[in-house]
């Protein structure tokens, strides 16, 4: 990993609504559409291979779409074409980002200045959660896949460090993008596993406006 001096002062950023990378998290994703490719092929030519997720955001009343100020940026670590042209890439989460403007160019895909300032803790080592009541909070985790009807790896849950846990449930869970958001702008560990019992909670008593226990 590049120390954070060396981060660039730009990147390319993929605006992809729902799509969430996290610090020392692995995303895959599956790159079609021509502006992307050509994201892609400019991207592995440098020597960072950072690429930016950002969530769009629509200014209500409106219909205008902007960028969230704040991204995570990750890096090319696994790379594959398809025989039609597609690509399967793996991100690796490096750092957070904050949007500064975009930058104006010829590539059909969309450019950013951005800080890193802040974020200084995304560089740093695994993060722990002191607080985690692991028992508790895989109960819960348990009602919450049951009544959405979703699969998983329990054994492996099970097994997982803290963070792993914690940020793989946050980029895997079906929440609205706003709610990944709020998700990705957490400012440590701890606080992610509180938006993220929140948003469990929140869901599993259809929106009602009772107290959460974290």
């Amino acid at each position: 990993m590049k120390p954070y001096v060396d981060l660039p002062d730009a990147i390319p950023v993929f605006p992809l609504p729902g799509a969430l990378l996290l610090p020392r998290a692995r995303l895959p994703l599956h790159i079609f559409e021509p502006r992307y490719l050509q994201m892609l092929d400019d991207t592995l030519k440098t020597e960072h291979r950072l690429i930016g997720m950002i969530q769009p955001r629509e200014i209500p009343g409106s219909g205008e779409k902007r960028l969230h100020s704040i991204g995570c940026a990750g890096r090319i670590t696994g790379f594959s074409e398809t025989e039609d042209g597609r690509y399967m890439i793996t991100l690796a989460g490096v750092s957070r980002f904050r949007l500064v403007k975009e930058v104006e160019g010829f590539a059909p895909y969309q450019k950013c200045e951005v800080s890193w300032d802040g974020f200084s803790r995304d560089l740093g080592p695994v993060e722990h959660d002191n607080a985690f009541n692991r028992a508790k909070f895989m109960k819960m985790l348990q009602s919450f896949f049951e009544e959405r009807q979703l699969s998983t790896d329990w054994d492996s849950l099970k097994e997982a460090e803290d963070e792993l846990l914690i940020n793989s449930l946050s980029m895997l869970c079906p929440f609205e993008p706003e709610d990944k958001q709020a998700l990705l702008e957490a400012p440590s560990l701890s606080t992610r596993r509180e938006t993220l019992v929140t948003l469990m909670e929140f869901a599993r008593r259809g929106g009602a406006n009772e107290d959460i226990v974290q």
